[in-house]
């Protein structure tokens, strides 16, 4: 059963703290999961959220900063001291622990480490620092548990013991040489079922999926992802293990992942939050907004460069925004489709056989809507049959260019380097928009003869 915050708790807990109750107030938040705190902090004023770290010990508030929404820890760690900081970090993993110093202003980030108390810890927090936070290095814990290929299983066990000590959860057993290179991993059954003088050797299984530091973290993603891994470990170039990655930051960077793609398919350049400033906002909206806008420009000159047949035909005006629309949608339908496959890497078969399935599918969809545009235009709404033809040979051809354009711009991105979920955005909304305009004129030309 989930932990429910009301506004009663919160104004329990706001006049616990306003009263110094200190007793009543841990009394209070004794039991509540490291998770609910967190919310609790996230609805309360800083003021109080900051009394609260202070007031409970490290070895639960260092969890509670660690899960903070960004601009509440930057808020939080402002009213802490250096040495506060450090002591919440030295309960820290050294991967969430990495990644709160490198949110710190460049001046305080030595002091904090200078002040951590375990000198293997802050060792380890100052490697970690030097990766990118987007690459496996970045994303990779330091606490693991390992065993030399050397050892029998009497000695592993030993040592499991002292080094599970470090780490909050055992995932995996990896088993490494004299030179410390990954060799593979040691699996729990065959360790507690062998007999204690089995070198390991002898029982280790030799196939194990790892990463390099510098790959990204994307593909570490899809790695986890693809062969449903609850960790994976990290090796630099020479095959030296390093570290570990959990699902847990596999998690993170997947729900940051799509938080972007979804921001760049609703045109919004920068990755920003409901809460940030009106400038950040402003900068992160205008862009698309001004490439929509130029957009408009165009569709608005192609419309003018043939006044003379909507002066003639007045009809094919009423159809123009149903073409422009339809088009917007098939190619938005159709890069949304491409761009999944490319982001799980489910994207198969060739560019050909690609471009005939949709050239197939849109031609099937392009024929039943038009049937049904022609039935309701011609029997309902009465128009001439010419333009009932133009109309609908116009929005087969628009559904099948856009689709074709809406599958192979992601494709062409993608092999550029650049994100392809640009593709399922105002980019591809707009573009598609003055295709369907400019093509459906010219068939109205064509047809019509004006």
């Amino acid at each position: 059963m989930s932990f429910e915050i009301t506004k009663d708790y919160l104004d329990h807990i706001h006049h616990l703290v306003t009263e110094n109750k200190n007793s009543e107030l841990l009394k209070l938040l004794e039991e509540v999961h490291y998770a609910d705190i967190t919310e609790i902090i996230e609805e309360l004023p800083i003021e109080d959220g900051l009394y609260i770290i202070k007031l409970l010990d490290s070895d639960k508030t260092s969890d509670v900063i660690a899960e903070l929404d960004e601009d509440t820890r930057e808020s939080i760690l402002k009213g802490l001291s250096s040495k506060e900081i450090a002591e919440e970090i030295d309960e820290l993993d050294t991967d969430d622990a990495a990644d709160i110093i490198a949110e710190l202003p460049e001046g305080q980030k030595e002091e904090v480490i200078s002040h951590i108390e375990d000198v293997e810890h802050a060792k380890d927090i100052v490697e970690l620092l030097r990766y990118d936070e987007d690459t496996a290095g970045g994303l990779m814990a330091k606490e693991l548990v390992k065993v030399n290929e050397n050892w029998n299983v009497l000695t592993c066990v030993k040592e499991m013991r002292a080094q599970a000590e470090q780490v909050t959860r055992v995932h995996s057993i990896y088993v490494v040489d004299d030179d410390n290179k990954l060799k593979g991993r040691l699996s729990l059954k065959d360790l507690l079922t062998t007999s204690t003088r089995t070198a390991i050797k002898d029982v280790y299984i030799r196939k194990v999926d790892s990463v390099n530091v510098n790959d990204k973290a994307e593909d570490v993603a899809r790695i986890m992802q693809k062969y449903d891994l609850e960790a994976i470990p990290v090796v630099d170039e020479i095959g030296h293990l390093v570290g570990r990655i959990t699902i847990d930051d596999i998690i993170d960077v997947i729900r940051e992942e799509a938080e972007k793609d979804y921001q760049l398919a609703a045109g919004i350049s920068q990755d920003v939050e409901a809460d940030d400033t009106i400038w950040e906002l402003t900068k992160a909206r205008l862009p698309w907004l001004i490439l929509a806008l130029l957009g408009g420009f165009i569709s608005v000159s192609i419309l003018g460069s043939f006044s003379v047949a909507m002066n003639n035909y007045k009809e094919l005006f009423f159809f123009t925004p149903l073409i422009a629309a339809m088009a917007g949608n098939v190619g938005v339908q159709s890069s949304a489709i491409v761009v999944q496959g490319l982001a799980n890497n489910s994207l198969k078969g060739s560019l050909l056989s690609r471009l005939l399935k949709e050239v197939s599918l849109s031609l099937l969809n392009g024929l039943t809507l038009a049937i049904l545009l022609m039935s309701i235009g011609l029997y309902f709404l009465g128009f001439n049959y010419k333009i009932g033809i133009t109309v609908a040979i116009s929005l087969i051809s628009v559904i099948i260019i856009a689709s074709i354009i809406g599958t192979f711009v992601p494709i062409i991105l993608d092999k550029r380097g650049i994100d392809p979920a640009l593709a399922t955005g105002p980019f591809i909304t707009t573009s598609n928009d003055i295709f369907g305009i400019l093509i459906y004129f010219t068939i109205a030309k064509l047809i019509l003869g004006f």
